[in-house]
């Protein structure tokens, strides 16, 4: 397996040691991980894994960092049952194990989750999040979901949206200013193209020196330089949806 040809630098290095506050459930065809806070609200943030799949104990962290913020946060299964991707997978055969798995279908789901959400647990206003693979399903949603209020795509796979950004609603994008597989090229021109197209209040910022990933990173093996720029990424994400939600 040669690492200087992987297509995705998802590190699972740092997989956080992290059991969750949440519990699974299943919403019709789809299984979900699901953390409600202690006081009732009406807001939620729909959670979009990235290619390690809906039991990532760092995406379920993520989870679990809204519910204390206030939110009801639910992390479906997006794969619907099929693998995630291991670290022990040969990355050649990527492309084709990604070509069963496409960010742009997951219009079904979601409107499962919205459903489960709003008559389930009294969600009106809802949000979503997603990290690489669920960065991408994020801009996706955001060009065509009305029945989300607002979007945070963090390292999200932009390449397959180049064409498209008027987006329906207010959007924040995060990058790593050294991303292997989100060159800055590439958030130059969603930039440029947002600016010409978007209608709706948006937001793209680079995180200096940060890699893919960088903000569902193990606490504990942070570098010391990167952890500013982590904890300015989970606030960001944060104060994004307290704005819009």
């Amino acid at each position: 397996m040669a690492n200087e040809l992987r297509p995705c630098p998802c590190d699972i290095g740092d997989r956080l040691d992290y059991g969750g506050r949440g519990q699974e459930v299943q919403v019709e065809h789809i299984k979900a991980y699901v953390c409600k806070p202690p006081a009732s609200t009406d807001k939620a943030v729909i959670v979009i894994h990235d290619i390690f799949g809906w039991q990532l104990p760092n995406t379920r962290y993520i989870a679990d960092m809204l519910t204390t913020n206030g939110y009801i946060a639910i992390c479906p299964d997006f794969f619907v049952g099929q693998e995630a991707w291991k670290p022990s997978n040969d990355w050649a055969s990527f492309n084709d194990w990604l070509k069963t798995r496409n960010a742009s279908k997951t219009d079904k789901e979601v409107d499962v989750v919205l459903k489960y959400l709003r008559d389930q647990c009294g969600a009106k206003k809802i949000g979503v999040i997603g990290f690489c693979w669920g960065g991408a399903a994020v801009q996706h949603l955001m060009l065509k979901n009305p029945h989300l209020k607002t979007g945070v795509s963090l390292y999200g796979v932009i390449r397959h949206f180049e064409d498209k950004s008027d987006l329906l609603h207010p959007t924040f994008f995060i990058f790593g200013e050294k991303d292997d597989i989100i060159p800055l090229d590439q958030v130059t021109l969603l930039e440029q193209k947002l600016k010409q197209n978007c209608k709706v209040d948006y937001e793209v910022k680079i995180y200096p020196g940060q890699t893919h990933g960088f903000v569902h990173r193990k606490r504990e093996d942070i570098n010391p330089q990167d952890k500013p720029y982590i904890e300015e990424g989970r606030k960001d994400m944060i104060n994004w949806l307290n704005k819009y939600l």
